[in-house]
């Protein structure tokens, strides 16, 4: 199942969804809310592994991907990560360009991303294999025979995009975590927060990013 094509609109160089009203990452400075949501919530690099596997609901402009490809290099890490992302609305390959033209540091991971990438199917980039599922999450996760050590929630805000935050949805990540897996979002709303503790987790509310004043993590036991 194919997803439909992203609608941009573009602000300060940062790509706006139009359909939810909602920019892909940090108009302030995405690289470094990513690690400091997505990466350190989940215990990472510390968790870092031959073999671990990350998913990600919302691939969005790759950003997240690239970060945690960055990390595994500066670790030092042996070995291969894998990593699953589900995307329901993905950008062209020359939005995402010029998206991830905003992060110098990752030039050299986001040319290799746009030379390497098909969506929808298994790819290497670098040292990870990558597969970016296209089309609704709530159809495509369920489906999914794999399971997540951790989890990057990151669709877009849930006033604007309650379908990727529905409670089925959250139980059906649950059902996809490895015992002792995780989950980061950047979003401390009460409704998700519950979802997930209802579907298994042990959910804590921690210091966001920025002016964001709270995120969510949470395990697995």
């Amino acid at each position: 199942m194919r997803g439909q094509s992203a609608e941009l609109d573009w602000r300060d160089g940062v790509p706006v969804a139009r359909a939810f009203d909602d920019p892909y990452f940090s108009l302030a400075d995405g690289l470094e809310e990513t690690r400091h949501v997505f990466l350190a919530g989940n215990g990472l690099p510390e968790r870092f592994r031959d073999g671990l596997h990350i998913a990600e609901l919302g691939f969005g402009t790759g950003l997240n991907l690239l970060t945690a490809l960055q990390a595994w290099e500066q670790a030092g890490t042996p070995g291969r990560l894998r990593f699953t992302s589900f995307e329901a609305f993905p950008i062209s390959a020359a939005d995402r360009a010029r998206a991830l033209a905003a992060f110098p540091a990752l030039t050299d991971w986001a040319d290799l991303l746009n030379q390497s990438l098909i969506l929808g199917e298994p790819v290497q980039v670098g040292p990870a294999e990558v597969h970016v599922i296209t089309g609704d999450a709530r159809q495509t996760l369920p489906a999914w025979d794999g399971k997540a050590d951790a989890w990057f929630l990151d669709g877009f805000a849930p006033a604007k995009n309650p379908e990727l935050w529905e409670p089925e949805l959250m139980q059906a990540v649950a059902e996809h975590t490895a015992p002792g897996g995780s989950f980061a979002t950047y979003t401390a709303a009460g409704a998700v927060r519950r979802s997930l503790a209802v579907a298994g987790f042990e959910v804590t509310r921690r210091p966001g990013y920025g002016r964001k004043r709270h995120m969510t993590t949470g395990r697995m036991p």
